[in-house]
């Protein structure tokens, strides 16, 4: 199409759309009943007695319906297959179009963004989703877990550890009828509705949005956290937060963790190597807490620090014969702040 065809395509398209009230009551009234006279018209919609006629003569001048010129006249119902027919046409026209004029803007344009759209929200947690490449951290309603369950299913296959939350727990599909083990690595489910929706993966590019967000609050809000030193915070509500309260397991009771595995969390790591309780070899990355500049260990896990509360979790990796303790972001005690971590039973493994 040129310029001034498309230009026409989306007027008309818009020009067949644009309906009033009064134009929907009556044209959805009358395609309930197939056949009304003006006047019964009036009597099931809330329009005045004198719009009717003007109301259904609009539709009728947009092929929406018929008009009988009888005494009463009489307005009958046209299929919508062919009330719409060409409309839909049309419109798939215009889509593929305007889909092969349209650019795609750079997503990845700022660190920190707050974001309103519903539809917005949505699609950075399916980029999130998408984006994981060995951790991935969700709490999600079922509405959400039912929308994004592709998605997560892939992220599985593609060798992600997914740690997610259900919430409200009271509507999480039932683990003996959903498939769990399909779209999580551990899953449990969690009270209430003001539990937020939040997904991160790796650690690093993350979204909090609250629930009203994604339904029809539009004073509501969600931050994406992308390249930002600050997305560690949205990992650490979660962790310390929301997922030592979500106390119903739906999966992964048990699990048994396999090797090789990669960690944005410390806390997370430690708590599969203890539960290993094996000779293990990591590769570290992150920067030394003191000067602030790139560090990568490799060597054998000598020793941990850990407690069921999960308060205290750290490394101590042996790298040519000098031990270096490990701690998460914004470690302090530590020598080393780690932004990843990778485990292996027989060497450190390649990152």
């Amino acid at each position: 199409m040129e310029h001034d065809d498309v230009r026409s395509a989306m007027e008309s398209v818009g020009e067949r759309f644009d309906l009033g009230e009064y134009e929907l009551d009556a044209y959805l009234t009358v395609l309930e009943h197939g056949e009304l006279t003006a006047s019964e018209i009036a009597d099931r919609t809330d329009i005045p007695q004198p719009r009717v006629y003007d109301t259904v003569r609009s539709l009728n001048d947009r092929g929406l319906v018929e008009l009988r010129e009888s005494r009463p006249m009489k307005v009958l119902a046209i299929d919508p297959e062919d009330a719409f027919a060409d409309v839909e046409s049309s419109l798939e026209r215009m889509v593929e179009e305007l889909t092969a004029r349209y650019s795609a803007p750079a997503r990845e344009t700022e660190a920190v963004a707050l974001v309103k759209s519903r539809s917005t929200i949505l699609r950075y947690v399916e980029e999130v989703i998408e984006t994981a490449e060995y951790e991935l951290t969700l709490s999600l309603t079922p509405d959400l877990l039912e929308r994004f369950g592709d998605g997560l299913a892939a992220a599985v296959d593609r060798g992600v550890s997914v740690h997610m939350i259900v919430t409200p727990g009271a509507k999480a599909p039932d683990p003996a009828g959903f498939d769990y083990g399909a779209v999580a690595t551990v899953a449990r489910a969690r009270r209430g509705i003001t539990t937020p929706v939040v997904a991160v993966a790796d650690g690093e590019y993350s979204i909090y949005a609250t629930q009203d967000a994604l339904r029809d609050d539009q004073d509501r809000y969600g931050v994406i956290f992308n390249r930002s030193a600050l997305g560690f915070l949205v990992s650490a509500f979660f962790r310390t937060v929301l997922w030592t309260t979500a106390d119903r397991e739906l999966y992964g009771v048990g699990e048994t963790v396999a090797f090789p595995r990669s960690y944005a969390s410390i806390r997370r790591c430690v708590r599969d190597v203890v539960a290993a309780d094996a000779d293990l070899y990591a590769t570290v990355e992150g920067r030394d807490v003191e000067t602030g500049a790139e560090r990568t260990l490799r060597g054998r896990i000598v020793d941990v620090e850990y407690d069921e509360s999960e308060e205290v979790a750290g490394l101590t990796v042996e790298q040519d014969g000098r031990e270096y303790t490990v701690g998460g972001l914004v470690a302090a005690y530590e020598d080393v702040e780690a932004h990843r971590i990778a485990v292996d039973r027989e060497a450190p493994p390649d990152v």
